[in-house]
């Protein structure tokens, strides 16, 4: 995946910070995003993060692992 593909969400994901569902169990599963970043490095150093993939859907952003997202 690279920055700016758009990508769905395909396993079922639950966020309780997400604006519209605040402080409730929110699932991702079937949300279309685009790919912001794919962390793999930080300040020139290579870093191995548990969720590497940040996704923007609108203003809202998170962070998932490859295999939970599939390619739109």
């Amino acid at each position: 995946m690279q920055p700016g593909d758009r990508v769905k969400v395909s396993r079922s994901v639950v966020v309780f910070n997400h604006p519209e569902h605040r402080n409730a169990a929110f699932d991702l599963e079937g949300q279309e995003g685009e790919v912001l970043n794919v962390l793999n490095d930080w300040k020139g150093r290579p870093i191995s993060p548990t969720l590497p993939v940040v996704v923007a859907f609108g203003r809202y952003r998170a962070h998932f692992r490859p295999d939970e997202l599939a390619t739109v």
